[in-house]
């Protein structure tokens, strides 16, 4: 008889590319009329010396809550899909290990380039292109939102790209790259609006057009199907859409005028035993964050944060995954 696993449950926090980091940014005050006008001036989302700071502020509160695993600070420096997976990682692993983890690889950002749109309303946002000192990777981009005047900034994202997979940017007279609206006027084939609920509703049915085959997309149907195929456990698999205030996407325009956008997604498994077996937990991050008593099935809730490269609406054709981070955030035992 199998039995259920806590698979790979959690990510160690930014310890690899497909696992999450964690990141993010102070409180820091604007100038200007960013402060007063920001809601209808279309004006820099931030200016670079803020931003420079913003990043230098996050890297180094990262590296404490990482080395204390503090969900706590690491709250005051992420938000959205990166600050779900990464608060709940830093939890089960206090409850695991309370002195935390003094050897913690400390992480280091350089060579850093700053993508700053100009933008009116809110949640203004900016992205970071970065080296890391982390082995095997590529370039690191985070993406910092802020939701009102004077508020903290936030990295809501992060995602590892390689270098061919970056693309050119859009950029204005002035040198600010470009943002996609969300809604129906971003003129890409997907808007970034509809991406969640496009790829949760693509998953639940199996079937659709809009996303090329990969790893995050064809692949993943077909471990499913392999998994709902299993006789001694029956696999369920319930994904949603992520909504915004607590998800918000966010899209840069590229130069051949489709859209390189940051989206989240929530997902959920649940896998049943047959009568008279209980499910066995090894793993002792997922117990930590187990609530119920799972007597007979265990559901895991996770949430993705992903980027894709979306095609103008023009030129038609399909989203491709450029990187997709999963972690978990809660789990039920019945």
């Amino acid at each position: 008889m199998e039995q259920v696993k806590g698979l790979q449950a959690l990510r160690a926090p930014l310890a690899r590319p497909a696992a999450v980091v964690t990141a993010a940014a102070l409180l820091v005050t604007l100038t200007g009329c960013m402060t007063v006008h920001g809601e209808k001036a279309v004006i820099p989302a931030v200016g670079k010396d803020e931003a420079a700071k913003v990043l230098k502020s996050f890297t180094a509160r990262n590296n404490r809550a990482n080395t204390a695993y503090d969900a706590r600070l690491n709250a005051q420096i992420e938000s959205g899909a990166l600050g779900a997976i990464d608060q709940a990682g830093l939890t089960s692993r206090k409850k695991v290990d309370p002195k935390g983890n003094p050897d913690y690889n400390r992480l280091e950002l350089t060579d850093t380039r700053y993508l700053i749109p100009k933008q009116a309303g809110w949640p203004k946002f900016f992205a970071t292109d970065s080296k890391s000192n982390r082995k095997g990777s590529g370039r690191w981009f985070f993406v910092f939102q802020r939701d009102r005047a004077h508020g903290p900034w936030k990295a809501s994202y992060l995602s590892v790209l390689q270098p061919d997979e970056i693309p050119q940017f859009a950029r204005d007279k002035d040198g600010y790259v470009k943002p996609v609206p969300t809604g129906g006027d971003a003129k890409l084939a997907i808007s970034p609006g509809k991406l969640s609920r496009t790829y949760t509703r693509y998953l639940q049915e199996g079937t659709g057009d809009e996303f090329a085959g990969g790893p995050h997309t064809s692949a993943l149907l077909e471990r499913r199907e392999k998994q709902q195929k299993q006789t001694s456990v029956r696999n369920e698999f319930v994904d949603q859409a992520a909504q915004p205030p607590q998800f918000v996407p966010f899209g840069l325009r590229t130069k051949d005028g489709g859209g390189l956008v940051f989206f989240a997604s929530h997902h959920h498994h649940k896998q049943t035993l047959p009568r008279g077996y209980t499910p066995k937990i090894k793993n002792p991050l997922v117990k930590a964050l187990m609530t119920g008593k799972p007597k007979q099935s265990v559901t895991f809730k996770r949430v993705s944060s992903q980027v894709v490269s979306v095609p103008a609406e023009r030129e038609g054709g399909e989203t491709t995954f450029l990187n997709r981070i999963e972690g978990l955030t809660a789990a039920r035992g019945e």
